[in-house]
């Protein structure tokens, strides 16, 4: 192995022989194993057209289905079986699955095939669609029983039950669990292809429920890339028809309408998915009562900054042309969503006296006051503070979360305690900077640790020597008035990157296309940075940085979206948030900052990643406003 090759590689932990399989299954394994990974080690039944075929044509022939009917593949992976049955003519067809890697990879085959099938991430827990909505629910290729309790199952159930409409088909094709008790090969190992081959292991889990199983994943110059453990319940015939009618199902007919018997073309271990079931069931329901106000209207307020303060962070302290002209762009969008009465507040001085008297009449309140109450930066956070006090529900972060993302360094500190990469850095007050031991290589990038909106970093921030660094210090302080603590880390030159998420990890949530900055326009000898120029100066040749579709591997894509769910998550960010990153020298992404109320404008960085989506500004801005609706309906039913 090259030296290149070593230093890039990520190094696998491999346990060696451990006694006890299912002491090492995680709870949420099903988390982290359906990625690139998955595809390999089950692609020759998961990604055989011939065997997706088959099983399409079982499982239609058992529901009875006219075209016009509305079908969900519920934990639908890569699509596969809601690709197969939009291109036989079902055109009102969705998939939601839990997998960011598997639903991305599924609607870029939708995509390039030209079919019509909306696929979500989601859990299927809690499912974001509305009662009644489905004639038909699959849960196919052994997709249930992923959990450490079975009331896990039962909750999915009853949630199928929810979304179908009365007498709507539920179909789940499981493995026989009478039949993988006893036939189960407790080790094995194949070739994947001529450069990767899987070693397993199996065991019967203490309470004899669940069939545990390891793998380890190797590739012929690289190493081990994964060692990883799962565990999935055996359900029998019986055991699915009491689980059935104990969430409000009735079995069609005798219950099992075939078995399944996979194949493989490598001729090999076929684990869970030897021998399946195939169970249909009808939901025993009436059609949802649904109570709606009268007008069927939600009342949402629109929280500003104060045009008429004073603002430290925006040129010449005040609001401009150009921020009306993002208000104005902002309330356009915000008229084309239907169902929605907007008001407006941006007046701070009685702010607090005005949501009082809201009280009881809005269902919630949008937050776009990202500048801060009285438009200063340090009490973004004193806003919702204000309207949790005041009893009024919210989108975006909480005080805690606004808190914790506001302070660059405390991020850094969460994210390594993660296990997540950030730039070398250190914090120093402006004073200190002349009796400093420096611990990093130049060059270096100088940040004010408290703030956002790129506030006091432009070009003369990245420093080549001492002297530089001394007054880019200074330059902070006597530019923009700043003498709190001073982040100083290394300067990265790889690709500069941003992640955007809208909606809720744990219900539902879309990882928005991956964008980076194109610095092509910039004249030589310019750092690459996108700061306070690219953002305020118009004059500035930063201004020129657009930003693009970033190019990346789909290892890296991977990786940034499950980093960026559990930042979200740990975080608290709620509804929307937008993580930045630079890639350095060997290629790894390292975090900069999280972002949470993210820049809202119609021409900010989260607008352009949904346009990549083909998400209009309107689009977006409805469906961060969903999102909050979602997350208060599960909460509390307030909404």
């Amino acid at each position: 192995m090259s030296k290149s090759n070593k230093k890039n590689r990520k190094i696998v932990e491999v346990l060696g022989p451990v006694d006890n399989l299912e002491s090492y299954v995680k709870a949420d394994w099903w988390r982290h194993l359906f990625n690139a990974n998955y595809l390999r080690t089950d692609g020759d039944v998961v990604e055989d057209s011939d065997i997706t075929q088959k099983e399409t044509d079982m499982y239609l022939a058992a529901l009875h289905l006219p075209k016009e009917s509305c079908i969900l593949d519920l934990c639908c992976g890569q699509g596969r079986h809601a690709l197969e049955i939009a291109s036989r003519g079902w055109n009102n067809v969705s998939g939601l699955d839990r997998s960011h890697y598997l639903i991305n990879r599924a609607r870029k085959v939708a995509k390039s095939k030209n079919l019509n099938v909306a696929f979500k991430e989601g859990d299927a827990r809690k499912l974001p669609f509305a009662a009644d909505t489905f004639d038909a629910v699959l849960i196919a290729g052994n997709s249930f029983g992923y959990f450490d309790s079975s009331k896990d199952d039962d909750l999915i159930l009853k949630e199928v039950l929810r979304v179908l409409r009365p007498s709507g088909k539920l179909l789940i094709d499981i493995t026989d669990g009478d039949y993988m008790r006893s036939h189960f090969d407790a080790r094995s190992w194949e070739w994947i292809d001529k450069n990767y081959f899987v070693c397993r292991e199996r065991s019967l889990s203490e309470n004899g429920e669940r069939l545990v199983s390891r793998e380890v994943i190797t590739h012929v110059s690289k190493g081990v890339i994964a060692d990883q453990f799962y565990a999935e319940r055996l359900y029998t015939k019986n055991d699915l028809g009491q689980l059935l009618s104990q969430a409000g199902f009735k079995l069609c007919d005798s219950g099992t309408t075939a078995t399944v018997l996979a194949d493989s073309k490598r001729n090999q271990d076929l684990g869970m998915m030897a021998r399946r079931l195939i169970i249909t069931a009808e939901a025993q329901k009436e059609w949802t009562v649904v109570e709606k106000k009268p007008d069927s209207i939600d009342s949402v307020v629109v929280l500003f900054g104060d045009p008429s303060k004073r603002d430290a962070v925006k040129p010449g302290s005040s609001f401009d042309e150009d921020d009306f002209h993002t208000i104005n762009e902002l309330k356009k969008a915000l008229s084309n969503l239907k169902g929605y009465s907007f008001t407006y507040l941006d007046r701070h001085d009685t702010l607090i006296q005005d949501l009082v008297k809201l009280h009881g009449k809005c269902s919630y309140v949008f937050n776009l006051c990202d500048e801060g109450f009285q438009n200063e930066a340090l009490k973004e956070l004193h806003v919702p503070a204000l309207l949790e006090m005041i009893g009024l529900h919210y989108s975006g972060g909480n005080p805690q979360c606004l808190a914790y993302c506001y302070d660059k360094s405390l991020i850094r500190g969460i994210a390594t305690e993660m296990d997540i990469p950030v730039p070398r850095a250190f914090v120093i007050k402006p004073e200190d900077i002349r009796f400093i031991e420096f611990p990093l290589n130049f060059p270096v990038i100088v940040k004010p640790n408290f703030g956002d909106s790129s506030f006091g970093i432009t070009q003369a921030n990245v420093c080549y020597d001492l002297q530089a660094l001394e007054s880019a210090v200074t330059g902070i302080r006597d530019k923009f008035g700043y003498n709190n603590p001073i982040l100083v880390e290394e300067f990265l030159t790889g690709k500069d990157i941003s992640v955007g998420i809208i909606g809720n990890p744990g219900s539902s949530y879309m990882i928005l296309p991956v964008i980076e900055e194109d610095y092509s326009a910039l004249p030589e000898g310019l750092p690459r940075i996108c700061g306070y120029e690219a953002k305020w100066d118009p004059a500035s040749p930063y201004w020129k940085i657009k930003s693009v579709p970033a190019n990346l591997s789909e290892d890296v894509e991977r990786f940034l979206g499950a980093s960026c769910v559990k930042l979200f998550e740990r975080l608290s960010c709620r509804d929307y948030a937008r993580f930045d990153w630079r890639v350095d020298d060997n290629g790894t992404p390292r975090l900069l900052e999280v972002n949470p109320n993210p820049g809202w404008c119609w021409d900010g960085h989260l607008a352009k990643m949904a346009a990549l989506q083909g998400i209009s500004y309107s689009q977006m801005l409805g469906s961060i406003l969903e999102a909050c609706q979602s997350r208060l309906l599960g909460a509390d039913g307030m909404v």
